[in-house]
């Protein structure tokens, strides 16, 4: 009898010890990539040399294409999920990665409808469908519980996973989120960026940056590389206007701890989001000084610093 216990102690044993094989082969996509997506892939490669901590890179099959997750940190520890911003992969965490690793198992989610490395095949047709897909990735990661921060878009997709499953989100960071709290207030950035979406696509990118960043030359010059080429690529992205800021009610039903930072200088928020932020049940809004839209790169040690706090 001890023969066949110790054979399936050794198989548990070992299958724990990396639960993921199965999704470590690269896909075709990525060994022999299209013309047009082997510089945006090449791009992305070289900016996760700016990844300060060993990690993997998963390729998970789902209904409608290939999710790619990031994952680093020590094993057993409590999971962190990552959400980025519209068009900025999930390499735009390079900043704040070894901070985030420290006591947690951290797994950073390429969004399927746009530049990153994962791949969509079947159309996804609506906000719920998207929600749907990202249940669909936490499932094949069997994350029973889990942290969820989110920057930009990527907050308002974190409220909107949070209001559909509160029971595994045990608390939520929202980094400067788009449309969540507030609409977009109309300002000076705002209306250069419309202007010169008749300029070329440099003045556009230029102004976009200048508009986003309180400090545009803290961005890592490998990272606005891979920030461009994805620009340039073709995206899926057709729900932006679909993200409308949540009602207060649904917004005081979250119960998690919730963390909101904004910049001084956020072209996408105001003070008023801050405002509402400490209105919720659990919830905390703060203003990072000398930092706009980008804060997590802006004030990456002070932005660090906070989530990490709020995290123990």
């Amino acid at each position: 009898m001890r023969l066949p216990l110790l054979f399936a102690f050794f198989v548990l044993l070992t299958s724990c010890a990396d639960q993921y094989r199965k999704y470590k082969n690269p896909p075709e996509y990525i060994t022999t990539p299209a013309a047009s997506n082997a510089a945006y892939f090449e791009a992305y490669d070289e900016t996760l040399k700016l990844w300060s901590v060993s990690f993997e890179e998963l390729y998970i099959p789902t209904t409608n294409g290939i999710a790619h997750v990031i994952v680093s940190g020590p094993k057993n520890t409590e999971p962190v999920v990552l959400l980025h911003g519209m068009n900025a992969s999930s390499t735009m965490w390079y900043p704040n990665i070894e901070s985030l690793t420290k006591n947690n198992r951290v797994f950073a989610i390429d969004f399927i409808l746009e530049a990153g490395k994962s791949y969509l095949y079947n159309d996804i047709e609506s906000v719920e469908k998207v929600t749907e897909w990202y249940k669909e990735v936490l499932f094949a990661l069997e994350l029973d519980s889990f942290h969820l921060i989110g920057a930009s878009r990527g907050g308002w997709l974190a409220v909107k996973l949070a209001l559909n499953d509160q029971k595994k989100i045990k608390s939520l960071i929202l980094l400067s989120p788009a449309q969540t709290f507030t609409w977009i207030k109309p300002s000076t950035d705002l209306l250069k960026n419309i202007v010169r979406i008749f300029s070329s696509k440099e003045k556009q990118m230029e102004q976009s940056l200048e508009s986003m960043s309180s400090n545009v030359a803290n961005i890592n010059d490998a990272y606005l590389k891979q920030y461009k080429l994805g620009t340039e690529l073709e995206s899926e992205n057709k729900f932006i206007t679909s993200m409308q800021p949540f009602s207060n009610d649904e917004l005081k039903s979250l119960q998690m701890p919730v963390l909101v930072l904004i910049g001084d200088d956020d072209m996408i928020n105001e003070k008023r989001t801050v405002a509402i932020a400490n209105m919720l049940p659990k919830g905390k809004g703060e203003v990072i000084q000398n930092a706009g839209h980008f804060l997590s790169i802006d004030q990456a040690e002070t932005v660090n610093q906070k989530m990490l706090d709020f995290l123990k």
